[in-house]
């Protein structure tokens, strides 16, 4: 019988260790970038995907890296293609824990100082490579609306 219940032990063990590790692995948050570069169209489309998603997963960490036109509704003044403040969006966004970041290398490269981009946005080196990084080094999903 000690044969029979150390089989049975060793296989309730096995199934307590798959089980803890899928638990834990289904708790750990979705991470996704949103990659824009196109300006204020994909930027009034990917608000609105960012906001889908977040209603269907609340715990998605959700990081958007903006370059060339793409930071246009991160500056200050930008607005929808109806003429609604894209700030207000932003912020709303940021209170939910997604984070803007913009790159330095358009901001130079368009004489746009660094004081136009909204406080919500953090300017990086470099957009393109800071998606490359979020992917290789920090597991993101990649998303271009």
């Amino acid at each position: 019988m000690s044969g029979l219940f150390q089989k049975f032990l060793r296989a309730w063990l096995v199934v307590a260790v798959l089980a803890t590790g899928a638990a834990a692995h289904a708790q750990e948050a979705v991470k996704v970038v949103y990659h824009l570069s196109d300006g204020i169209p994909q930027a009034a489309r990917a608000i609105q995907n960012i906001r889908n998603h977040l209603a269907a997963d609340p715990q998605a960490k959700i990081v958007v890296v903006t370059h060339g036109a793409g930071i246009d509704f991160l500056l200050e003044g930008a607005t929808t293609p109806q003429q609604q403040p894209f700030s207000g969006s932003v912020g709303d966004l940021a209170s939910k824990g997604v984070e803007f970041r913009v790159c330095n290398n358009t901001l130079v490269s368009r004489n746009i100082d660094a004081n136009k981009v909204l406080m919500e946005a953090r300017i990086v080196p470099s957009g393109v490579a800071e998606v490359a990084r979020l992917q290789a080094r920090e597991g993101f999903v990649y998303l271009r609306p």
